[in-house]
C-alpha cells in the first residue's frame, strides 16, 4: 500500500512543487514520475525544469509514446504509464486507483486557492482513505 500524501498549495505555484519534490526524491535515489494533464503542461513543465532554479540540473524526459524512457530517473507523462518504473508518483493530475497502487509514494495537492480544486482535493482524500490507503497532509 502506497504512503500517500498531500501537499498545501496557496497559490496557483504547482509547477514550482512538482520540481522541488521532484529534486528531493532525485536526490534521494529516487526514480519519480509526473503525471501532468496533457502535453501543454507536459512541455510546459519540461522547459520549467530547465530554469526553475539557477545552477541546477534535473534529469528528465518526457514520456510522449515515441522515446525510450526505461533509464530516465524522472518522467513527465500523460498517460497512466510508469515508463521508467518509478517508486514515486507526484500527481500533478489525478490518477486511478489502480494506477497508483503501483506506487510506494504519491504525492497529491490540496490547491486552496480555488474552492472547486480544494473540493476535489478533500473528494480526493477521502476517497483514498475509504480505498484503505492512510492520506496524510505534508506541512
Amino acid at each position: 500500500m502506497p504512503k500517500v500524501e498531500f501537499i498545501k498549495l496557496r497559490k496557483p505555484e504547482k509547477a514550482k512543487h512538482l520540481c522541488e519534490l521532484a529534486q528531493e526524491f532525485f536526490q534521494r535515489g529516487e526514480r519519480v514520475l509526473i503525471c501532468v494533464l496533457d502535453d501543454n503542461q507536459g512541455m510546459t513543465l519540461d522547459r520549467f525544469m530547465w530554469t526553475w532554479q539557477k545552477g541546477s540540473f534535473l534529469p528528465h524526459a518526457c514520456d510522449n509514446g515515441a522515446v525510450e524512457c526505461l533509464d530516465e530517473p524522472v518522467v513527465i507523462g500523460t498517460a497512466e504509464r510508469n515508463s521508467n518504473g518509478a517508486r514515486v508518483l507526484i500527481m500533478g493530475k489525478p490518477c486511478s486507483l489502480p494506477f497508483i497502487r503501483q506506487f510506494e509514494q504519491v504525492i497529491d495537492f490540496a490547491e486552496l486557492y480555488d474552492e472547486a480544486l480544494a473540493d476535489a482535493a478533500r473528494k480526493r482524500f477521502s476517497h483514498y482513505r475509504e480505498a484503505g490507503f492512510d492520506p496524510s497532509m505534508r506541512q
